[in-house]
């Protein structure tokens, strides 16, 4: 250990919102980063503890009180339906909660027999469901989970009973609030500070108050030199400020630090002094040496002009220091853990019935990371150009595996997402023959490029691994978009690698995106058609459109002559900076769009309208798709390289 961390105490935080069902990873790898540096490091997850403050009996009282005290019944129909059945919601909770962490599943039997939960407007769902039930059935769900699927039923309808509340909230407290992305609009590439700052003085809502009281709590617990804000995304910046506040507070002499996904990409331009009113210092990419470097400074044996990609404020001002250190390497970077964090208090939940889609929220996964940035790093849709995509540097199977089993000894849990923004076949294949070689038996998934390297013989061994499913980008299913988003795969080669892994019982997810320059209504229905046909030749089984968005760091946004649009001018502003409008001279209105492309993708999760024509998605005139009804069959039927059998995993 350093002088520098002599003493030092650091205290790692996960803000509202970020996941459920299994913690967010970057405080486990800060934390296990440290622990290799012999500094004294602890962590908490005040997202997962606010979410359980609520949905608890207490919680619910309060937050009837406050509905009361708001009158908000008056104005939510939401609100009076929850008022009006309080009783079972409030005898309800605490057994549901229990369930859905695990510690009481014979609950699911209740469950799914009706009358135990109350039944809001997500229940209304169910009502889909009913108009496609056999004659002489009727049973809505029977479809999805048989007779025996009782715990997953049960699952997928306390979840519900979770949104409802949600639901509740976001009508009478605070129509911020999301499970996932709370108040997310206050923070995603806002030019100036005002919106955050406006919030952050109003007084404190229900919500608000249970979070200062937790944070409050965990800085009396572990009494930290040092706290670590880790914002991953939008949503987790209004609740990592709320926690700043309060810590500010209670604990002055305390410092902090914020860091994480939404600060590398959003505030790398950073000009907004009243930021440095919550936190002391900001860094950028990835945190070790920054980190290493604060803890120097602080403890006075480092100049603020030798901290590493580290804003601070100086006599009013924010000031950039960029003092050149190498990266603490990938292999050097230690093994993430999960030490301190309340693993066995994670909610498995089910929201969306389709097998794939449910690994996001359901179950407590291991995340680990297979190498660190992107081994193709040529999108033209990506930010190749900042760290956590440029920077590519890879471990050792062996370093990976030994990761693998220390965090498996210690969780206690064989299940791992791979965190990658692509993990590199080598790499993969790589670990797959050490887990093999080992006998260390394992489940995986992860993001891949579905590039042709993935070939039946690769699949088959790390289906052999344990790899249990891929998602990888299809992006717009057209080749004339695929090269110019330099993607470097073709829709024939998507279809084979697809296929490959999904013969060997590995699921597959596919990333779909709409809305790329110069794409026109005819592209997005032919890429629509060749969606539908990938799902009905067993290709892929569950898939996610998400509209383009142009962001300042990608080659789109750098040269947006190179892809036929011209960009709008960004509002000035000292704070948020990522997303930038542009014009595209087709003029295609992709927003109409977006809707018939999302509920044909619903329907293809459940295995629905696979035979219709796509025309019946939109609800007005679309040209008819210019793709062959058998493309994707001609693709399968192409010879590749002979299977190799998975065998007994």
């Amino acid at each position: 250990m350093s002088q520098a961390a002599a003493g030092v105490r650091v205290l790692a935080v996960i803000p509202p919102m970020t996941q459920l069902n299994t913690p967010y990873p970057s405080t486990a790898y800060l934390t296990g980063f440290l622990h290799s540096r012999g500094i004294d490091a602890r962590q908490c997850d005040l997202a997962l503890a606010l979410v359980l403050a609520l949905l608890s009996r207490h919680g619910l009282q309060a937050l009837r009180d406050e509905l009361h005290l708001t009158r908000a019944a008056a104005r939510a129909p939401r609100v009076t339906a929850f008022l009006d059945r309080f009783e079972a919601y409030e005898g309800s909770i605490e057994c549901v909660v229990a369930f859905l962490q695990g510690r009481d599943p014979t609950l699911a039997h209740r469950i799914c027999t009706g009358g135990f939960l109350p039944e809001g407007e997500r229940f209304r769902a169910l009502d889909a469901y009913a108009s496609s039930v056999a004659v002489g059935d009727d049973d809505p769900l029977a479809w999805a989970f048989g007779r025996l699927g009782t715990t997953d039923r049960a699952r997928h309808l306390a979840t519900l009973y979770l949104n409802d509340i949600a639901d509740v909230v976001k009508d009478g407290i605070d129509p911020r609030f999301e499970f996932v992305r709370y108040a997310e609009k206050l923070a995603a590439s806002q030019p100036t500070f005002d919106p955050l700052a406006d919030a952050l003085a109003a007084p404190p809502t229900l919500l608000d108050r249970w979070l200062q009281q937790l944070a409050r709590q965990a800085l009396a617990e572990h009494e930290p030199d040092v706290l670590l804000l880790s914002v991953p995304f939008p949503g987790a910046v209004y609740g990592a400020l709320r926690i700043a506040q309060a810590a500010r507070a209670a604990r002055p002499g305390v410092r902090i630090a914020l860091g994480g996904g939404y600060v590398n990409t959003e505030l790398r331009e950073l000009a907004e002094p009243r930021l440095f009113d919550f936190v002391d210092a900001v860094t950028l990419d990835a945190g070790e040496r920054p980190l290493l470097a604060l803890l120097e400074h602080w403890a006075g044996r480092r100049s603020s002009t030798r901290l590493v990609r580290t804003f601070t404020r100086v006599e009013g001002a924010v000031r950039y220091a960029t003092w050149q250190e190498p990266d603490v390497s990938f292999e050097d970077v230690g093994t993430p853990t999960w030490d301190g964090l309340p693993l066995d208090r994670y909610l498995s939940l089910l929201d969306l019935l389709n097998p794939m889609h449910r690994l996001w929220s359901d179950g407590r996964w291991n995340k680990l990371t297979v190498a660190h940035g992107c081994y193709w790093k040529k999108c033209s849709f990506c930010d190749v150009e900042l760290d956590y995509i440029g920077r590519y540097e890879t471990a050792s199977a062996q370093v990976l595996a030994d990761r693998i089993e220390t965090i498996v000894a210690e969780t206690g849990q064989t299940g791992f997402h791979f965190v990658d923004e692509a993990a590199p076949p080598k790499a993969l294949k790589a670990l797959a023959d050490e887990l093999l070689r080992r006998g260390t038996r394992i489940s995986w998934w992860g993001n891949v490029r579905f590039e042709k390297t993935f070939t039946p013989a690769l699949a088959a061994r790390l289906a052999q691994s344990g790899c249990i499913a891929i998602t990888g980008g299809l992006e717009v299913a057209s080749d004339r978009l695929l090269a110019l988003m330099n993607k470097g795969v073709t829709v024939d080669q998507v279809a084979r690698v697809t296929k490959a892994f999904a013969d060997q019982g590995v699921l597959v997810h596919a990333y779909l995106m709409y809305g790329f320059p110069t794409q026109t209504v005819q592209d997005t229905v032919d890429a629509l058609e060749l969606v539908r046909q990938l799902f009905a030749a067993g290709c892929i089984h569950s898939g996610f459109w998400h509209r383009f968005v142009c962001t300042v760091h990608s080659p789109v946004g750098k040269r947006p002559q190179d892809y036929g649009i011209t960009l709008r001018p960004l509002p000035p502003g000292p704070f948020a900076k990522n997303d930038v409008g542009f014009t595209d001279p087709t003029g295609t209105d992709h927003d109409a769009l977006g809707a018939g492309l999302k509920k044909a993708i619903y329907n293809y999760m459940h295995g629905l309208g696979l035979e219709e024509d796509v025309r019946v998605w939109w609800d007005f005139p679309t040209p008819k798709a210019r793709v062959a009804r058998r493309r994707i069959e001609r693709a399968l039927a192409t010879p590749t390289t002979p299977t190799m059998k998975a065998g007994p995993r």
